[in-house]
């Protein structure tokens, strides 16, 4: 095993000389072959070894006794060790997923690279859960060797290998009980799955698990064709191979701030590339709205950006509206080009359209509604048009100009210069 585990190491560049690794260790038999490994190699390798321990306080005086193994083998040996625990409750995603993300949020904090003891029968458990629940190459892909400043140095090496190298050693490990339990998903496929698929093959695992790595070196290469190949053009993406397409608009939606964008949501915008309505838009997780803009994806706004009053004199910075207004009282004969003049009944009110209003320009009276669509205003930023009104109607458009039925024509008005932020 020792040899299968520098072997990858070197395939992968797991390792540089200087490096310190942290193995996490639990204990048991797949960490306890790790860290002993890693301490036979530390010489070869010019490393900094440490062991760190997670306690997740779900198995009562066994979890304390784990914690204690730990402790004492790494007295021995002169292994610096880093504890941490907490009492770990299920969230969202279940008692399994709390308990890791708990366990390398601590990982996470401490200062090296961290090395967990994943074998080929882990990757091949994993492999298995993707393509139990639904998955893609990315899933087929399995574990990562690395990840950041995570290291998987035990890959390659399956759990027989890693039975015989602690006994060649005489290393001790210790047992987790709720690895014999039927809980999660992954205990039932070892239980009952494997056993079924080694019948058939007793290397399934290994073979699991060397495809799982090819496929990954797959998907890292079409990642890459599409990180090339990016764009929010819609013929562009119309006319990309469908792989790539997809990783394509993957990248997009996470650019557009959805995190975990899953393959529902890849073909919902997919769907728009095609739609006949220039303006088709599409709702995501997190209130997010891509919008297909005639021949371009956006995120947009569709929610209006409020409703503003305007004072009769005073300087107004608007983020939301992405403006800065300045006001001030003018006589109705004002001439200023810069300067917008508006004679409002009451009180002088920024807001987006509304139904039923309308503007009077020289080529006569149109709704907004209209107007818009005449202009090519795309629907989902129709609602952020600035629109200046009172109470009796629509004064002024933003960037379309004065409705000619409100022109001044005598007395006091308010002065407005205009600015974008």
């Amino acid at each position: 095993m020792l040899n299968k585990l520098l072997a990858f190491i070197r395939k992968y560049d797991l390792i540089h000389a200087g490096d310190r690794i942290i193995c996490a260790v639990s204990g048991g038999a797949d960490s306890m072959a790790l860290l002993w490994g890693m301490y036979l190699l530390q010489t070869k390798l010019d490393i900094t070894l440490e062991a760190a321990h997670f306690n997740h306080h779900l198995r009562g005086a066994e979890s304390d006794r784990d914690e204690a193994f730990v402790k004492d083998f790494c007295q021995g040996y002169g292994i610096p060790l880093h504890l941490g625990g907490t009492c770990v409750t299920a969230g969202k995603k279940g008692l399994e997923a709390a308990a890791r993300d708990a366990r390398y949020a601590f990982l996470q904090s401490l200062n090296g690279k961290i090395a967990t003891a994943h074998t080929a029968d882990d990757n091949a458990e994993t492999v298995l859960m993707h393509m139990v629940r639904g998955t893609g190459l990315k899933g087929l892909g399995g574990i990562a060797p690395a990840r950041e400043n995570l290291i998987r140095p035990l890959l390659s090496a399956t759990r027989q290998d890693v039975v015989e190298f602690l006994e060649e050693y005489s290393i001790p490990h210790i047992m987790d009980s709720s690895n014999a339990e039927n809980l999660f998903l992954r205990n039932r496929l070892r239980h009952t799955v494997m056993p079924s698929l080694k019948a058939e093959n007793p290397a399934i695992c290994q073979n699991l698990s060397a495809m799982a790595l090819r496929l990954r070196e797959d998907a890292e290469l079409l990642d890459a064709l599409a990180e090339d190949a990016k764009t929010t053009n819609v013929i562009n993406l119309q006319l990309l191979q469908p792989a790539i397409r997809k990783r394509v608009l993957a990248a997009l939606l996470r650019d557009f701030g959805v995190r975990e964008p899953e393959a529902e949501h890849v073909s919902l915008l997919e769907s728009l590339l095609y739609s006949d309505c220039p303006s088709a838009k599409a709702n995501f997780p997190g209130n997010i709205t891509v919008c297909r803009v005639y021949n371009r994806l956006e995120i947009v706004d569709t929610i209006s950006a409020g409703t503003v009053v305007i004072p009769e004199s005073g300087n107004l910075k608007l983020p939301e509206w992405g403006l800065e207004i300045q006001s001030q009282p003018v006589d109705f004969s004002s001439s200023d080009p810069k300067m917008v003049v508006l004679q409002p009944q009451g009180e002088l009110i920024l807001r987006s359209r509304q139904s039923g209003d309308t503007i009077r320009l020289p080529g006569g009276t149109k709704s907004l509604k209209k107007l818009f669509i005449d202009r090519k205003i795309p629907a989902a930023y129709r609602n952020k048009v600035p629109v200046f009104a009172d109470q009796q109607g629509v004064l002024y458009v933003h960037g379309i100009g004065n409705n000619l039925d409100r022109v001044p024509q005598k007395g006091r008005c308010i002065g407005l210069y205009i600015r974008p932020l």
